[in-house]
């Protein structure tokens, strides 16, 4: 354990935090020649770079200890977390699956002594690994030392995933009685699985407290400053959100316009017959594109243009075809000599 007079900021937290990375390099360079796997080894270096926390009791000091705390408690189930989905569909109100507690029917409620003995399993596992850490001060531990801590580290993994997959319900239930308007619900349920991780490493079952008791407090104030940081955010950026400000309709509006004086210069060339078009040709482009009627109506197809100036389909194609080329021919001559402005 770290002394309360020594900082993580002092200068000698500071020596120490150097320390530790540099035995941690060792003991992974040494994990590595032993035959340890590169999952391994990575793991190995992140356990030992910071010092093992744990809530301390008198039960990690008896004699037989280890066995006292795991082979003579007894087993306690694991709950089944299938049912907690608090973002999906099943869980709305009236669905069958689960029970007017919040609870499935898989979810285990663990008593003052089951929880005593549960966390006991899970700080003495961080208890042994702190004890470690202590004996090498800086040395570097061979493969049996490595594999020790290994086996230590996920036993700790194990029971502390047990206590938060039984209390998940708590996270639930909270978020529901202080459902914010302001805050979503998918944030709060975010805030509350962390506040119920941190809950489990800093719980002292010692005290003779039932764990709810503590967790339920430490999610209620992930919640308060979950909504705290959104009214401040809120207090500095006082405008709501609009996709429409994120996103700019300049191409859309050149090209609309781009479209419209194209348009308006077909127009322009097919009236005046600058493309020197046949009065045939001048019908069915006419017809077809609706030069010579309302705008709104719809244009004729080719089988109507036929039968208006009695030619077949594919003949009225072959003149549109041919008449289009003259238009493209027309324009293109328009746009590389413009008119010039005339001089008074």
């Amino acid at each position: 354990m770290i002394s309360p007079l020594i900082t993580p900021d002092s200068p000698l937290g500071r020596l120490r935090r150097r320390q530790r990375a540099i035995v941690a390099q060792r003991a992974a360079d040494r994990a590595e020649s032993a035959g340890l796997t590169q999952a391994e080894e990575a793991l190995l270096r992140e356990i030992l770079s910071e010092p093992m926390d744990y809530i301390d009791s008198p039960e990690f000091r008896k004699a037989n200890a280890e066995r006292t705390i795991y082979e003579k408690a007894p087993v306690i189930e694991r709950p089944d977390v299938s049912w907690y989905r608090p973002l999906l569909d099943s869980l709305v109100p009236g669905d069958r699956s689960r029970n007017r507690s919040g609870r499935s029917g898989g979810s285990v409620l663990l008593t003052g002594a089951q929880e005593r003995v549960l966390f006991l399993q899970y700080n003495y596992a961080r208890f042994r690994i702190a004890r470690i850490q202590d004996r090498l001060a800086g040395s570097l531990p061979d493969l049996a030392t490595a594999r020790e801590i290994l086996r230590w580290y996920h036993v700790a993994k194990r029971y502390r995933e047990q206590l938060a997959e039984t209390n998940l319900a708590l996270v639930l239930a909270m978020a529901k009685r202080t459902r914010m308007s302001e805050v979503d619900f998918a944030d709060l349920i975010s805030e509350g699985n962390m506040a119920l991780m941190r809950s489990v490493d800093k719980f002292d079952c010692g005290r003779g407290f039932k764990f709810s008791t503590y967790a339920c407090r430490a999610i209620i104030k992930a919640f308060s400053r979950q909504g705290m940081k959104l009214s401040k955010y809120r207090q500095r950026f006082p405008s709501e959100f609009d996709p429409q400000f994120e996103k700019s309709n300049h191409l859309e509006t050149v090209r609309a316009t781009d479209e419209k004086d194209s348009a308006a210069e077909v127009r322009h060339v097919v009236l005046s017959n600058r493309c020197d078009l046949t009065e045939i040709e001048r019908t069915v482009i006419f017809h077809r594109f609706g030069l010579d009627h309302d705008p709104d109506r719809p244009a004729l197809t080719l089988d109507q243009v036929g039968q208006i100036i009695g030619l077949t389909k594919e003949r009225v194609r072959q003149i549109q075809n041919k008449a289009l080329e003259k238009i493209r021919l027309a324009l293109e001559e328009l746009r590389a000599d413009p008119p010039r402005p005339s001089q008074n």
